[in-house]
């Protein structure tokens, strides 16, 4: 599926990561894909509110609590930076598609990174 949101077809996803070394790129190209997964499914289902939300949200960090074990195969983990800029992400896509009221930690609060 073709995403319509320009913002965020223009969007660099986890471009922090990207540009850290410490981050492997081929893990990160999964963090991103979950991402995207995550703007397709919203596109897709249209969630009316909040709630509707965190559901898809809650969905996609559960993804990347998977991914975690891809990261420390790699001689990598998420740690604190990779916390930030991922959960930046998930904000910004929830803004992007009108939730700018949503709140942060809510959105990820399922993670165990």
């Amino acid at each position: 599926m073709a995403l319509s949101n320009q913002q965020v077809v223009d969007h660099a996803f986890l471009k922090g990561m990207y540009d850290d070394e410490y981050f492997p790129d081929h893990v990160v190209d999964k963090g991103k894909s979950i991402l995207l997964r995550l703007c397709e499914r919203i596109e897709a289902e249209r969630p009316s509110d909040l709630p509707a939300l965190y559901v898809l949200t809650q969905a996609a960090t559960e993804e990347f609590n998977a991914l975690e074990a891809e990261f420390e195969a790699a001689g990598s983990e998420i740690e604190t930076i990779g916390r930030e800029l991922i959960a930046e992400d998930f904000w910004f896509v929830a803004s992007a598609y009108g939730f700018a009221e949503a709140d942060a930690e809510e959105l990820i609060a399922g993670r165990d990174w």
